[in-house]
């Protein structure tokens, strides 16, 4: 039992979502993966619903190529969007600029310091489910890690949760491996999910058809 003299518990910081929504998708048949539907909803927009329903703090959609059209798809939802004039450079320059606005949010009410971990999604993966990133987040918060990334049949998937050491590191990046450069020469915590989701992407036309969304 807390003693009543005990200091009350200070509210943790919430988490930040990320999604990257900025690139080409040039191996896609018939214009922006992104904005394909399923079952009438476009591909970014489920991958935006699963991020903002998992994370309890802000969520940063990085935008880029179509710009306009990827924002319009996401109409309504409680998200901020960040502008990469550099897409066409690779993925590295999304998260660069993500991180760039993860240092400057200010730090939320009745916290005591800056959110500490950050969740990368990918715009392309809608059928991760709400739950698999709600326990990536607690692990990393329970275990104290610094990289925590999901697993199905042993391989590893998306989304991954950093902790805020690592934004210096991800900023410096370059190329279009993203975060996946990290885990080559940082302890990473993996976490087994029955969620296969975490490896379904929409690169093809074809994909769409093999999407499932785990409903």
């Amino acid at each position: 039992m807390t003693s009543s003299n005990s200091p009350p518990r200070q509210p943790q910081p919430p988490a930040v979502g990320v999604l990257l929504a900025a690139g080409l998708g040039s191996r896609f048949e018939g214009g922006n993966k992104l904005l394909a539907e399923l079952d009438g909803v476009p591909v970014v927009r489920r991958a935006a619903e699963t991020l903002r329903a998992a994370v309890d703090g802000p969520v940063l959609v990085v935008v880029g190529h179509d710009a306009e059209r990827v924002r319009a798809a996401l109409d309504g939802l409680d998200v901020r969007f960040v502008d990469n004039p550099d897409y066409e450079r690779g993925q590295a320059t999304s998260v660069a600029a993500a991180v760039a606005e993860v240092d400057g949010l200010d730090v939320p009410d009745g916290a005591s310091e800056q959110p500490t971990h950050v969740v990368f999604a990918l715009g392309d993966m809608p059928a991760v489910r709400p739950e698999t990133v709600e326990r990536l987040l607690t692990v990393a918060r329970d275990r104290e890690a610094g990289i925590v990334v999901p697993t199905h049949e042993g391989r590893r998937g998306n989304p991954v949760v950093f902790h805020r050491q690592h934004l210096s590191s991800l900023a410096a990046l370059d190329g279009d491996r993203g975060g996946r450069t990290l885990f080559e020469r940082e302890a990473v915590t993996r976490l087994a999910v029955d969620d296969p989701g975490i490896h379904r992407d929409v690169d093809t036309a074809a994909d769409l058809d093999s999407v499932d969304d785990g409903q």
